[in-house]
């Protein structure tokens, strides 16, 4: 058996990417539009980890509530600098609703309320501002 991606429905597409690609830093892998069904799927996939993909599902026109429950639970990324990911996340207007005050996991959303889980590659130092930064939200 093998791992193939993750599913999550998107409302604004080019927000979406811009929080997984310019923010996270994955690269799309391969897009489809299909005209019939009024969708596109764009899959994305971080270089360490290239057959492991998110696809993103944009219906076109579509207000449909898509929740902000958390069954879905979260995405996890290890990264390589847990502060500068954030303090990247942060600058482009994204707020870290589980700072990583512990120098090892954080959490923030996308566009559509999908938690996304930060884990630093081995452990860095508590260091402010995110020592003492309290939760804000849910995530």
């Amino acid at each position: 058996m093998k791992y193939l991606h993750t599913m999550i429905r998107v409302h604004d597409l080019d927000a979406t990417l811009r929080f997984f690609c310019d923010g996270l830093g994955l690269r799309e892998t391969r897009r489809m539009d299909n005209e019939s069904g009024k969708y596109t799927l764009v899959f994305l996939a971080a270089d360490e980890t290239p057959h492991a993909e998110i696809e993103l599902t944009h219906n076109w026109n579509s207000d449909e509530d898509y929740g902000s429950a958390r069954n879905f639970g979260h995405l996890a990324f290890r990264v390589q600098d847990i502060y500068a990911t954030c303090e990247r996340l942060q600058s482009m207007g994204y707020t870290i609703h589980r700072p990583p005050r512990d120098g090892h996991m954080a959490f923030v959303k996308s566009p559509d309320k999908v938690s996304i889980e930060l884990l630093q590659e081995g452990h860095l130092p508590p260091q402010e501002p995110w020592a003492s930064m309290p939760n804000t939200g849910s995530w």
